[in-house]
């Protein structure tokens, strides 16, 4: 079996073609995915072991399969009021194909809705040999907020602490792990209020002790959640009424009143 290193060679080869790519090649006669023909995979690979294999281009370890897998578990769904379902619902109520409101919720993911795990996990690969003191202190003194930490529910986040206990079952919590972990202690004392690990921190920290790069950290989070929009588009066009809109008590006007034309 090619490795990376052997992936990346061909492509360098295959520089003149317009399109190349490492992850997967199809024909009439087969189709190879990470270098594992597809019909082998089919039948030996769970869904997150599949995800891992082509997100990475690598098999996940045992442990990290079993931590990849609650952290697609734990972001698949949160209710109805997150951005992303509320878009996705409401695109569906208007008429649109199952896709677009799918899409829709998608586009709704952003800095402050899954985002943080991929800004996380860039301070955490970038910094976590570095005194966690330190790097809090100079995030609040530059007024910096810390991606992953905090949550407008939680006073601790439930998540955070399944993941990190199954990571640690597993043997994957490590040097990242550790280092989110003394920032959370380290915000409390700059601060003087808890901001609890919250379940984006956690993913990102995990991240990086499984070696997974950083531009990876929304795919963790989009992946999952994609389900939860899927069910809530669903029951959107089954359970309810066309063209959803807020009621008159929800809004109100701001602007001036009485202008005319000259």
């Amino acid at each position: 079996m090619k490795t990376i290193e052997d992936m990346k060679k061909d492509t360098k080869e295959d520089a003149s073609k317009a399109w190349t790519t490492s992850i997967a090649f199809s024909s009439p006669e087969k189709t190879i995915v990470r270098g594992y023909k597809l019909e082998e995979l089919i039948d030996k690979l769970s869904f997150h072991e599949m995800i891992f294999l082509v997100l990475t281009g690598r098999l996940p370890s045992k442990g990290e399969a079993a931590v990849v897998n609650a952290i697609f578990v734990s972001c698949a769904e949160h209710g109805i009021s997150p951005p992303s379902i509320t878009s996705a619902r409401i695109i569906a109520s208007g008429g649109s194909p199952f896709q677009a409101a799918v899409a829709g919720g998608v586009l709704a993911l952003g800095e402050h809705h899954g985002g943080a795990i991929e800004a996380a996990a860039k301070i955490f690969q970038e910094r976590s040999r570095e005194d966690p003191a330190a790097v809090v202190n100079e995030m609040v003194g530059k007024k910096q907020r810390f991606p992953g930490y905090g949550h407008k529910i939680y006073a601790t986040d439930p998540r955070t602490i399944k993941l990190l206990d199954i990571a640690q079952q597993h043997g994957i919590a490590g040097t990242h792990v550790s280092f989110a972990i003394a920032v959370e202690k380290e915000l409390e004392r700059a601060k003087g209020q808890k901001l609890c690990l919250n379940v984006d921190g956690a993913i990102a920290a995990l991240l990086g002790d499984m070696g997974i790069g950083w531009r990876l950290g929304k795919a963790f989070f989009i992946i999952p959640r994609t389900v939860g929009i899927c069910a809530h588009v669903y029951e959107e066009l089954a359970k309810e009424k066309p063209f959803r809109r807020l009621d008159a008590e929800e809004t109100g006007y701001s602007g001036k009143d009485g202008l005319h034309l000259s």
